[in-house]
């Protein structure tokens, strides 16, 4: 019997998939640096996060996972930020098969495309931009690492460089030897834009690599641009004011290396996850600051997760235009329609919504406080994969809750419920007579 599976449900399944191959792969002797077995729910965890480029552990990727099992996390981390349809599509071309409409339908709504014209195209370039972005990243971390670790770096280097650009935040040094690169600007500066760059989107890289001029800029790509420098520069300047005097953190650096620290977490707050300095630590107004941006996130069609930048542009520019008096929502001289209002709001409440239920869910089964678990439920929701520290002592319950939060993130909450409640029926022609209600 042939399943007549909408787009949304072909994508959350396709996810789904990858997932439990990648949890059986890692739970294997050889995955591990001492030949025993992962359990099932560390190796589904390990393996949703990846998939879903969080970056969330249970257990240190560079100590316990053999160089097999660091592959595996890295070529899990590489599809799911690419997406399984773009990686589908690429080697439906490589072997001369034709794209049927259905997988152009499914990759469109997997990269987050308006138009479907031009699908395969994108994907293309799409592929060629990733490997020449985490190929020049690969080079410049080897002048980092390669000096510490001799040829080992450059295998390193590659690997941070692969995780970064899709903003998984897995770092395979071991415990808290990131940390020792805190202060090196090249290293700092190298993954922070690879970051950007990932979590910007597609579509807005080529722009960028094409037009060369804000004039012929597209919209999309203007709301983006604009949006992530203002969370840039915001988060930077916050997290530098509240963590100044904390000597667990930021403190103890001079004033250039706070300043980069703070860019650094700023960066890494809204979808990546990497961090070079003890989370755990920060002030709870710091954490509470860094929810905020990891629920905004990144941008539409990128490797990030979040309700992202142009959903929360819309939202801020509607709520302007009613305090206004103004009929319209404009960003940038140009009149937004109404659908696309509806669905920001939509995201907004539908995200938040999963944040709190989760949230109050984990308060229940968890013996952590409530600032540590909204913060790591947020991070999981928003793939970010900054933590606390909490998640590796969670209950099974809790890494349960994790693991859907990280893969609803990861398709994206408005589609995740659409595969759950869309069927394939024609659309009732009635309409219903209107009335107002009082509200505010």
């Amino acid at each position: 019997m042939k399943l007549n599976l909408n787009p949304y449900q072909v994508l959350t399944i396709s996810f789904s998939s990858l997932i439990l191959c990648g949890a059986f792969l890692l739970m294997l002797p050889i995955s591990s640096q001492n030949g025993s077995s992962l359990s099932f729910i560390d190796a589904l965890f390990t393996a949703t996060s990846a998939v879903c480029v969080t970056g969330l552990i249970v257990v240190d990727t560079g100590t316990y996972f053999s160089t097999f099992g660091q592959t595996i996390i890295i070529i899990l981390i590489q599809i799911g930020g690419l997406g399984i349809m773009t990686i589908t599509t690429v080697l439906a071309v490589l072997i001369g098969r034709r794209i049927q409409l259905r997988s152009r339908l499914v990759a469109q709504e997997s990269l987050n495309q308006l138009t479907l014209g031009g699908i395969v195209k994108l994907i293309k370039m799409l592929v060629k931009t990733t490997l020449a972005i985490e190929f020049i990243g690969g080079i410049l971390l080897s002048l980092c690492l390669y000096p510490d670790y001799g040829l080992k770096g450059i295998y390193m280097a590659f690997w941070h460089s692969i995780s970064a650009f899709c903003n998984a935040g897995f770092d395979i040094f071991g415990g808290t030897n990131i940390f020792h690169y805190n202060n090196n600007p090249l290293f700092c500066l190298t993954i922070a834009f690879l970051i950007i760059i990932g979590g910007i989107g597609y579509n807005v890289t080529e722009e960028i690599l094409t037009k060369h001029n804000w004039k012929k800029f597209s919209l999309h790509t203007k709301v983006v641009l604009t949006a992530t420098v203002i969370l840039l520069v915001i988060g930077t300047v916050v997290l530098f004011i509240l963590e100044y005097g904390n000597t667990d953190t930021i403190g103890n650096w001079d004033f250039g290396h706070k300043l980069l620290g703070a860019f650094f977490l700023s960066t890494t707050s809204r979808t990546a996850g990497y961090t070079l300095m003890d989370t755990g630590a920060l002030h709870e107004s710091s954490l509470f600051f860094i929810i905020i941006l990891m629920f905004f996130g990144a941008s539409p069609g990128s490797t990030g997760g979040g309700i992202k930048t142009t959903t929360i542009a819309i939202i801020v520019s509607t709520v302007n235009s009613i305090i206004r008096g103004k009929d319209d929502v404009l960003l940038f001289s140009r009149r937004i329609e109404y659908d696309l209002i509806i669905k920001s709001l939509t995201i907004f409440y539908i995200a938040a919504s999963f944040v709190v239920v989760a949230t109050m869910y984990l308060c229940l089964t968890e013996d952590f406080s409530f600032i540590r678990i909204l913060f790591e439920v947020t991070s999981a929701l928003a793939t970010v994969g900054l933590s606390t520290g909490i998640t590796p002592e969670m209950t099974i319950y809790g890494k349960f809750v994790l693991i859907l939060l990280m893969l609803i993130g990861r398709v994206g909450v408005l589609t995740f419920l659409m595969a759950i409640a869309m069927r394939n029926k024609k659309k009732p022609h009635i309409g219903y007579p209107s009335e107002r209600i009082g509200v505010g």
